[in-house]
This record gives C-alpha cells, sequence and structure tokens, in this order.
C-alpha cells in the first residue's frame, strides 16, 4: 500500500511533466504564429509597394528571424530556392513591367545569384533594386545587374567575393599561399582548392 506523501509526489511528479508539455506546446505555437504575423505584414506592405509603382516585387529577404522553433534565430542566404522562386517570378512578368527587387541578405550560393543576376540583366522592363540595409556578395552581385539601385543612406554592398564555409576564399588561398602545401593539413589543402575553383568561376 502506497503512503499518502508517495502517491503526493507522484500526483506533484504527473502535474509538472504535464505543465512542461503545455508549456512547451504553447511557446511551438507562438513562434509559429508570429512568424506567419510577420509575414503578413511584410506580404501587405510589399503589395501596396506593388500598387503604387505599378511594378512586380520581388522581396529577397534573409535575416534572423526569433520565429524558429523555441526562439532560436535562423539566418538565411541566397540558395536554389530562391533563384527558382525568383526566375519564375521573373518568366511570369510581363516584360515592359518594371520590376522592383528588395536585397537585404548576407549573399549565398553563387550560382543561384548568378541565375538571377543574368535574368535581371536580360530584362527589356526596368529593373530597381532596393537596399535598405544591406546586400552581400551574391546579393551586391543581384544589385549590380539592376537598371538602378536605391540604397537607404546607412545601407551597404559588400565585396563580391565567394566564401567557402565562413572563411574569404581568397583568404584560404592567401594562407596555403604564405604556409606552404607541405605545412597545412590535407583538409585545409582541399579548402584551398575549391576556394581558388570559386574564385575563378
Amino acid at each position: 500500500m502506497e503512503t499518502p506523501v508517495r502517491l503526493w509526489s507522484q500526483h506533484l511528479a504527473n502535474l509538472a511533466r504535464a505543465a512542461f508539455w503545455l508549456l512547451l506546446a504553447v511557446i511551438v505555437l507562438l513562434q509559429l504564429t508570429g512568424s506567419r504575423g510577420i509575414e503578413r505584414q511584410r506580404a501587405a506592405a510589399l503589395g501596396q509597394f506593388e500598387r503604387e509603382r505599378s511594378s512586380r516585387v520581388i522581396a529577397m529577404i534573409h535575416r534572423q528571424e526569433g520565429a524558429s522553433l523555441l526562439g532560436v534565430p535562423v539566418a538565411g542566404s541566397i540558395s536554389i530556392d530562391d533563384s527558382e522562386a525568383v526566375l519564375r517570378a521573373i518568366r511570369l512578368t510581363p516584360p515592359e513591367q518594371p520590376i522592383d527587387i528588395i536585397l537585404h541578405t548576407p549573399g549565398g550560393l553563387v550560382l543561384a545569384a548568378e541565375q538571377i543576376a543574368k535574368a535581371l540583366v536580360e530584362r527589356k522592363g526596368n529593373v530597381t533594386v532596393f537596399v535598405p540595409h544591406y546586400a552581400m556578395s551574391g546579393g551586391t552581385l543581384i544589385a549590380l545587374a539592376a537598371d538602378e539601385i536605391v540604397m537607404d543612406a546607412n545601407a551597404v554592398l559588400g565585396p563580391v567575393d565567394p566564401q567557402i564555409g565562413d572563411m574569404p576564399a581568397a583568404s584560404i588561398v592567401k594562407a596555403v599561399g604564405i604556409k606552404g602545401p607541405r605545412n597545412v593539413s590535407d583538409e585545409m589543402l582541399v579548402l584551398a582548392d575549391i576556394a581558388q575553383k570559386a574564385r575563378v568561376q
């Protein structure tokens, strides 16, 4: 037979477990609904911008959002998915209709940025890129493909330099050159080879 103290502690443990799972469910629900709210606000603002300028507005906004699980920020970058979506939007836009691109990105995959830039250069209609904060690396490449770049007074364009992981390709090649191939790891030699190819591309 169980004592009242033991029953009470089991009841308290069950209550604590239930409270934990309930709290976790509430946090996840808040994160999911919060990100949808941001997306709705963004879509409304972009729609208004599109109507005011009589243009097709394409937004490439890659920033850390507190909308992932438990509020852990997730940084985005230019990806193949982005290039597919942007190229589709460009194809669906009548040739003479202006396109406005809002860029806020740390850059990303060179191939994706090149595809977007090439499609913009080939457009008949005017292309304007708006940079509210920053467009780095591949974002700069896309911006330079536009007919006009509009930037906030404090916005920046970054260098168009390929990155291998979180290191500039040029720096990897230079480091191997300074140390010599015999004085670096095999992994660093492979990274230097990839970096050199990325720079040529």
